[in-house]
């Protein structure tokens, strides 16, 4: 009987914190039923950009620039094959990133989410900040663990969204709900979820052994993101809101 794949393990850990902390926050809960203000989309969006704009092409650019090509490797070998693999989703993926960094943009302009109305969150350092050390510090195999893991609890999280949107009755128009209606659409759609396949598909092709370091490695990383993802979510307070307004006095 072969062994379980490294991402089905992940996924079936018992993390720090539960993965419904990440995937339901209360965040997640008011965008679904059409609670959420504009502000608050505002100050997400902001800090979501930030995230796709700055860090994540840099953990990209990080991730193949160390992808171990070798001219040992012959031209039909499996680790040539591999490697042309990874290039290949992390190429898309950066494509991707660009596209939606401007789509932030188009969807704030449309309805009218200040975009620059907001100081950087501490949370929104401490997850970039983790990104570039895993990138800096880790091997391909955390990189692409870490790039999965974002990905999934993403997908994950707006399900979520779509599911409570889809479940709450008279969820009116307004700019904030029209708004969380463009990223259910972004996030839940067919090719994103072919996109977080394929990178799981990727992560268990590299063939890590149970029990290795690589292995208990990969479970730091996943119980790491799934807090990071916790603390993106903004709390919905205004208290928060004041405190990250450029506006303030």
């Amino acid at each position: 009987m072969s062994a379980i794949p490294l991402t089905s393990h992940l996924y079936s850990l018992s993390t720090s914190r539960p993965y419904s902390a990440a995937t339901e926050h209360r965040f997640l809960t008011t965008a679904g039923n059409g609670t959420l203000s504009a502000e608050h989309v505002s100050l997400w969006l902001a800090q979501d950009r930030l995230y796709a704009a700055h860090a994540y092409p840099r953990f990209i650019g990080l991730l193949l620039a160390s992808v171990p090509f070798s001219s040992r490797h012959p031209l039909a070998s499996p680790q040539e094959a591999l490697h042309k693999r990874i290039v290949a989703l992390a190429s898309y993926a950066l494509t991707n990133v660009v596209r939606e960094v401007n789509f932030f943009g188009d969807t704030a302009k449309q309805f009218g989410l200040d975009l620059g109305a907001w100081k950087e969150r501490k949370e929104t350092r401490d997850y970039t900040a983790e990104m570039i050390r895993v990138g800096a510090t880790g091997s391909v195999e955390d990189m692409l663990v870490f790039l999965w893991a974002m990905e999934r609890v993403y997908l994950d999280a707006w399900k979520y969204v779509r599911s409570t949107a889809s479940s709450t009755a008279n969820v009116k128009s307004s700019n904030a709900n029209d708004a969380i209606r463009s990223f259910v659409d972004n996030w839940t759609n067919a090719e994103f979820e072919k996109f977080v396949d394929d990178l799981a598909a990727l992560v268990d092709a590299l063939d890590i052994k149970p029990g290795s370091e690589a292995w208990l490695r990969a479970e730091e990383i996943w119980g790491r993101v799934v807090e990071l993802e916790e603390c993106f979510w903004p709390q919905c307070t205004e208290e928060e809101l004041t405190a990250l307004s450029v506006k303030q006095k």
